[in-house]
């Protein structure tokens, strides 16, 4: 390495790193997306603690090995570029050969193994780009703010450049166009080196053109054969119809002639009409849901009233009715069959809605077309919030799309919390009704938790006894909620009797219900949805949330997590029945969690750890034998970050509408911000100083602010959700921006007063911080579930304390000692 070099990176150098930088973001973003179609949503949040795994990975090889890289620096961000582009998408297709059915968690420890084989082979291009980057930070010290700039950058792009390559690519595709922009890195940095220049650009193209015109199929998505699209297909007569992709998720269309689809969730085992032909659809290969076929002009099918669902049009006439999550269009035929005068119907999914109304308008008797239909392509939780319009009659919500399996456990629930059904209860009339169906698992869970939402909605709008304005019927496997902001009259509650008996549904709870009333039809051992109706109404009810075998607490915005229902307390009694063949009451999706938590502890310090031991024995005494607290401090504040930001990440889905949106702006705004406070922090030069201060300062903002988002989000989610997306998007920036430019401030304050103080325990600094990091991001997400993000967020501002307190502690020794030196 020359002089030059040394001093100057050069603009084509910092354009290679931003776009390697890019490319690299893109790719994490990218994988969640990839990993909720080819397996289910849980694994998405996992991918944050992989790409941590392979930064971390990287930073301990470049201690290790770094001295022995001869090459320079331009040929090896070119040659590291051009791996990545290659790495991207071909570690991607190698993991999804690994065979990994994480249904056999519940009872088999066999698939650990596979699990973290492919969380390997998915770090791999980060620890690439990673070592690409640090080569170029260790090279350019004296210019380290510029190329840190050009890292920061290229990462807030790279969370652009992932949205925009969803939109244009299928999904199959989109690790491919990443690996054009790393080959563009490449060559961008080969111009640098000149006598090597003409080989690498060679090599540059011929990546990119492999790239570019690979065949499709090397990168095909390997759906997990257990997932409901696989199985779909393997029906005779089964056939893929249509697929449409883009950043909300991948819509596929199954038509099946010899063996019609047949939807209908919780018929009445007493139904008559036939269930007509049906197309099913399925996002992100989960689902399904169903275009009914319909002609136009007739009455809609007759087997849409003898569902739970078809409740509450018995109680009401000519309503106005709001169906929030319209999907193929079944609840809106539902509503023009029960006598509605007039249906909103509310989608986020635009691409579910275009193959409805496109492809299949006229199969579906152009459903979406109808004169009394009104159809938004928008989040439904932000359109009921923006509480524009009259109040409807009834507000029908479908929550079936939820597997029972438990499979959607850490899937975030944004319409079914108290919050949201507070904002559905005040867009209804005076005597409308919010009705929510769901299915009716057993042993009973999903059904207790959506009735003490809903209980804890009605009163907390002051509407109460709750008991009197409630609902609740089953049947054997669906039931549907009905609340009402006036209490149910006696001829609405023998409504209610009569539909349920007509259709040989359970009575849950009416006003004046007895015990003799229930379990009469789907009869249970005994009438345990009764009994936890009967419980949440009356005054021992938080004893009984408190005792019961599952986690039913209501769920709320700061814990969304409506299908996770696993307790600790409880967990040697279900995991003794596990073994017995009950390995149903294990939600697959919550198990995920602890293994990926215990399998990031062990790659960390396999990865980050063992190097730094070796280059221990190497270079003699590090001094960390007698560096615990330091240490210490340096894990508390990787573990404090990550948390923080997974912390937000979750709590602006609710506010952003989807986990994309909230996972690409979030994230985005962290690393932009943090990096803005880290050049703030080498800039001012008070790191050096070794006044505790420089740390507790920005320490002590970080606290303050993490106690005013705590106060206010509550507050300002209602009121964000009813404004538009873009100023949403601008609100979660300026909410993040200030909080993470000082989360960028103590780590790189606190490396330079460790430097003065003890240098060899610098690597060890580095390694603690990155292995905190790599934990923390699954530990934020598994506390979040039980406790909320408020929670998270709060522990992490102690953590921040905690770090605090540990490099005081440096700031006063490194004192001491230049007291003792002038002495």
């Amino acid at each position: 390495m020359n002089a030059a070099e040394q001093r100057a990176p050069g603009v084509l150098l910092l354009a290679a790193v931003a776009l390697l930088s890019a490319a690299a973001l893109g790719y994490e973003i990218l994988l969640t997306r990839l990993l909720a179609i080819v397996q289910w949503h849980h694994f998405a949040f996992m991918v944050i603690s992989i790409a941590l795994l392979g930064f971390g990975a990287s930073g301990a090889f470049l201690l290790v090995a770094g001295e022995r890289i001869r090459l320079s620096v331009g040929p090896f961000v070119a040659l590291a570029a051009l791996a990545f582009g290659v790495a991207a998408p071909a570690c991607f297709a190698i993991a999804q050969h690994v065979p990994f059915n994480v249904l056999e968690l519940p009872w088999s420890l066999r698939p650990l193994g596979s699990l973290f084989l492919i969380e390997l082979l998915l770090a791999l291009p980060f620890f690439i780009a990673a070592t690409a980057i640090g080569r170029a930070l260790i090279v350019f010290g004296s210019s380290l703010s510029r190329v840190y700039a050009a890292d920061l950058a290229g990462a807030g792009g790279g969370a652009l450049a992932a949205v925009g390559l969803l939109h244009l690519l299928p999904p199959d595709r989109t690790l491919d166009g990443l690996g054009a922009m790393a080959a563009v890195a490449a060559g961008l940095a080969a111009l640098r080196a000149a006598h090597i220049a003409r080989w690498t650009l060679l090599a540059n193209a011929a990546a990119l053109i492999v790239v570019l015109a690979v065949d499709p199929g090397w990168g095909e998505l390997r759906i997990s054969p257990f997932k409901p699209l696989p199985q779909a297909l393997r029906v005779t007569g089964a056939k893929p119809a249509e697929s449409r992709s883009g950043p909300l998720g991948l819509v596929s269309a199954v038509e099946n002639e010899k063996v019609p689809l047949r939807w209908a969730p919780g018929l009445s085992l007493l139904a008559r009409a036939p269930v007509p032909e049906q197309v099913a659809l399925f996002v992100d290969a989960d689902g399904p849901t169903a275009i009914v076929r319909h002609r136009p002009g007739s009455p809609p099918p007759a087997y849409l009233g003898d569902l739970t669902s078809a409740l509450p049009y018995h109680l009401l006439e000519r309503p106005r009715v709001l169906v929030l999550g319209a999907g193929g269009g079944i609840a809106v035929l539902q509503a023009l069959g029960g006598g509605a005068r007039s249906v909103d119907a509310v989608e986020l999914q635009p691409d579910l809605v275009a193959i409805t109304r496109d492809r299949y308008s006229g199969f579906s008797g152009d459903v979406y077309g109808h004169p009394t239909v009104k159809l938004h392509v928008a989040d439904p939780r932000a359109f009921v919030e923006a509480g524009r319009g009259e109040g409807f009659d009834l507000i029908a919500v479908d929550a079936l799309g939820a597997s029972p399996s438990g499979l959607h456990a850490l899937e975030e629930e944004r319409l079914l919390t108290v919050e949201s059904m507070r904002a559905m209860l005040a867009r209804l009339s005076p005597h409308g009704l919010l009705a929510v169906t769901g299915w009716a698992q057993l042993p009973p869970r999903g059904g207790p938790r959506g009735f003490a939402t809903l209980v804890d909605a009605l009163r907390t709008e002051g509407i109460e006894p709750a008991a009197r304005h409630l609902a609740w019927i089953r049947s054997w496997n669906t039931s549907t909620l009905v609340a009402s902001r006036s209490p149910l009259t006696e001829a609405r509650t023998a409504a209610v009797r009569d539909f349920a008996r007509a259709r040989a549904f359970d009575l849950v709870h009416v006003p004046g219900i007895e015990a003799g009333e229930s379990n009469r039809f789907n009869v249970l051992e005994r009438p345990w949805f009764h009994e936890a109706a009967a419980r949440l109404l009356g005054p021992e009810r938080e004893r009984f949330v408190r005792g019961y075998k599952f986690d039913i607490r209501p769920a709320t915005d700061d814990r969304p997590y409506l299908w996770s229902f696993f307790r600790w307390a409880h967990a040697p009694e279900v995991l003794a029945l596990s073994r017995e063949g009950g390995s149903g009451l294990l939600a697959v999706g919550y198990l995920a969690l602890p293994v990926t938590l215990v399998q990031a502890a062990v790659a960390s310090a396999a990865l980050i750890l063992v190097p730094l031991l070796l280059v221990r024995r190497r270079g003699g005494r590090s001094g960390t034998a007698r560096r615990p607290v330091t240490l210490g401090g340096f894990f508390c504040l990787g573990l404090a970050f990550l948390m923080m930001e997974i912390a937000f990440i979750g709590r602006f889905t609710v506010i952003l509408s989807h986990p994309l949106h909230a996972l690409v702006v979030v994230l985005a705004a962290f690393l932009v911000f943090a990096g803005v406070g880290s050049w703030l922090a080498g800039r001012r030069g008070t790191g050096d100083s070794g006044n505790s201060g420089s740390i507790t300062l920005p320490v002590a903002g970080i606290v303050a602010l993490a106690a005013a988002a705590i106060a206010a989000l509550p507050h300002l989610t209602s009121w964000l959700l009813g404004s538009s997306p873009g100023t949403r998007i601008a609100a979660a920036i300026v909410l993040v921006a200030p909080l993470a430019t000082l989360m960028g401030m103590p780590f790189p304050r606190a490396l330079a007063r460790l430097r003065r103080l003890d240098p060899a325990l610098v690597p060890w600094a580095w390694g603690v911080n990155g292995c905190a990091s790599v934990v923390g991001a699954v530990l934020a997400t598994l506390i979040a579930v039980h406790q909320g993000q408020a929670f998270v967020i709060a522990a992490a501002a102690l953590l921040y304390a905690a770090a605090a307190v540990a490099c005081g502690r440096m700031g006063r020794e490194s004192r001491n000692r230049e007291g003792s030196s002038r002495g």
